[in-house]
């Protein structure tokens, strides 16, 4: 576990024997006054799946928005799989995939119709493009449902298909925002499920957000908690578990790094706007 006496900054481990895919250095967000991502330094590394932890308003998805190249950072740097956020968006478009809080896939259109969609947008070859639409489906379990209307899905077939939607240009980086935000139970585990079946098909490296700690402690082999834009601890669960040579569950780990106190605002009214999108995108999907 690594807890952090300058938050917001990840030691370096070096004896990690897999090659990082991500790695930021001192990256940082403003909105006026507001930090809200304050000096990040983090490394993320080929086929794991890190999960980020925080309250609302901690910077996930600011992180998130800058990492898929939608946000330009204040400060610091950033490169996804080689590719410099800055000087180099393109080339990061182009090896990731991202799905974010809000809906993402076409209600008028049928889940065939969105992944043709997708499959144009990322320049899947043409001569691809039915055979990857097919396995997409396959693999998120839709293609009985392939050809009726997404307004017409339960909500735990719309976040498989912005998956599938996501990952038709076979993605080295997979970056899910909330990705079971406003599911039932069961369709969260099905979710989890074809998650997994993604890492072990693609052997993608997957960062994903969640406010679910089960969620966190089913999917990921290390987790990052932010609090006011800083990432101040990560380690797996059972190194954040024995916290200081005693036995903690991860509730407890959370509240201790996460915070207790007021959220910090955000300028300009971008903490409501995001709250009534999640908010309408968990009343659609549920």
């Amino acid at each position: 576990m690594q807890a952090m006496t300058d938050p917001g900054r990840v030691k370096t481990d070096q004896s990690h024997p897999r090659p990082q895919i991500i790695q930021t250095k001192g990256l940082t967000r403003h909105f006026g006054a507001l930090a809200a991502v304050d000096r990040v330094d983090l490394e993320v590394f080929r086929g794991e799946v890190l999960g980020l932890l925080g309250r609302n308003g901690a910077g996930k998805t600011t992180l998130i928005k800058m990492l898929t190249t939608l946000l330009p950072p204040s400060a610091g740097t950033a490169q996804i799989a080689g590719f410099d956020i800055r000087s180099r968006p393109a080339d990061v478009r182009r090896v990731i995939g991202y799905v974010p809080q809000a809906l993402s896939a076409d209600g008028d259109l049928t889940g065939y119709e969105n992944l043709l969609v997708f499959a144009r947008l990322y320049d899947v070859p043409r001569r691809e493009r039915a055979t990857r639409i097919a396995d997409a489906l396959a693999l998120m379990g839709l293609t009985e449902a392939a050809h009726r209307l997404v307004k017409e899905y339960s909500g735990g077939m719309i976040r498989r298909l912005e998956i599938a939607q996501s990952t038709l240009h076979w993605p080295t980086v997979l970056f899910l925002d909330e990705p079971t935000v406003g599911l039932d139970p069961v369709a969260r585990r099905d979710v989890w499920h074809m998650i997994g079946e993604l890492r072990q098909r693609f052997g993608s490296t997957i960062v994903l957000t969640t406010h679910y700690l089960e969620e966190a402690a089913e999917l990921c082999d290390r987790i990052g908690i932010m609090n006011c834009g800083r990432l101040v601890v990560s380690g797996t669960v059972a190194e954040l578990e024995a916290d200081a040579g005693t036995v903690i569950s991860l509730e407890e780990v959370f509240a201790k790094y996460a915070g207790t106190g007021q959220e910090p605002g955000v300028a300009g009214g971008t903490a409501y706007v995001a709250t009534s999108v999640t908010r309408r995108t968990a009343d659609r999907t549920g």
